[in-house]
């Protein structure tokens, strides 16, 4: 009786890497301008979004109520999320903020990219299922709004923004990443206090 041959399951290929997707937008001939990210980056523009606005405001710096305006963007576009759009809709003159020619910008994207490598060596995916759905974008929706808002509203000159915007980044990366922190990120909570 011959051997019948049994059918070899090949994983599927790993999603590309969201550094390698940032790093190759970058090096393209492509607009660098908020809405040539959300044209590129579609679903992922969101995330994208909110890092990109909110990353200022985390860093442990007093802005003196300077990145008022990137919180009230930032919950502009949380809001669309709520509501359920797949897409961001920013005025055209939103749309066209340069974010790739000034030295400080590419500084500050730089710097985001050696933060994503570092995370994605040791994040591995799980839950994917929960991403994407309307009722998990409403939730991420609201959390942003939610640390925008307290952001925003913190006294300026105190840094009391840096707390806010920080949760807003960390979440926004782990549904860029689509990841979830989990234990680490409670153990890493928990040794700061």
């Amino acid at each position: 009786m011959p051997e019948r041959a049994t059918p070899t399951r090949e994983p599927p290929p790993a999603p590309e890497r969201v550094s390698a997707q940032i790093e190759r937008w970058l090096a393209s001939e492509r607009d660098k301008t908020l809405g040539g990210l959300i044209d590129v980056f579609q679903e992922k523009s969101f995330a994208l979004t909110f890092i990109l606005l909110l990353g200022v405001p985390a860093l442990p710096l007093p802005t003196g109520g300077a990145t008022h305006v990137f919180e009230l963007i930032a919950m502009l576009v949380a809001l669309q999320l709520v509501v359920g759009r797949d897409t961001i809709w920013l005025p055209e003159r939103w749309r066209k903020v340069d974010l790739g020619t000034g030295g400080g910008r590419m500084r500050f994207i730089r710097g985001l990219m050696k933060v994503i490598r570092w995370i994605e060596r040791f994040s591995r995916p799980r839950l994917r299922l929960l991403f994407d759905h309307r009722a998990s974008n409403t939730v991420f929706g609201l959390l942003v709004i939610a640390g925008s808002l307290g952001a925003f509203l913190a006294p300026p000159f105190t840094g009391l923004d840096t707390l806010p915007s920080l949760g807003v980044v960390l979440v926004s990366l782990g549904v860029l990443l689509e990841i979830f922190l989990g234990r680490a990120a409670v153990r890493g909570i928990g040794k700061i206090f």
